[in-house]
């Protein structure tokens, strides 16, 4: 079994190039109406996330404390530069780069329109 991540914004092209901005490429696009996304492939490394642009008028889980209950986790090298990049891009810290008490890294972000981002240098499933 594989595991992809399929988000859809209100404006896809601004996800798009804040998702260029975390590192991620371009791989496949379809357009549809000017302004409309109706699928885009991104890689980083073995990272895939389809986007779409909205379909309906939907709503994100507010921000609670530090989450809104459900997001994506990025495993990337440098927590700290990758946060910089996602923040200078548009992206709202929930909390910034911070040691974690069993010895890795982590941070956490909203994307421009309120989707849940962590990054950090845990990589699950490994063993610790």
């Amino acid at each position: 079994m594989r595991l992809f991540a399929y988000l859809s914004y209100a404006d896809a092209p601004a996800a798009l190039r804040w998702l260029a901005a975390l590192g991620f490429e371009e791989v496949r696009r379809q357009d549809g109406e000017p302004g409309q996304v109706l699928h885009a492939e991104l890689r980083a490394g073995d990272a895939v996330v389809m986007v779409a642009s909205n379909d309906a008028d939907y709503r994100r889980a507010p921000l609670v404390g530090r989450s809104t209950g459900s997001g994506l986790y990025l495993l990337v090298d440098d927590v700290d530069e990758v946060h910089a990049r996602a923040l200078a891009a548009g992206g709202r810290e929930v909390f910034a780069p911070e040691d974690t008490e069993w010895g890795t890294r982590r941070s956490r972000l909203l994307d421009p329109e309120g989707g849940e981002w962590s990054l950090g240098s845990y990589e699950p499933g490994a063993a610790w």
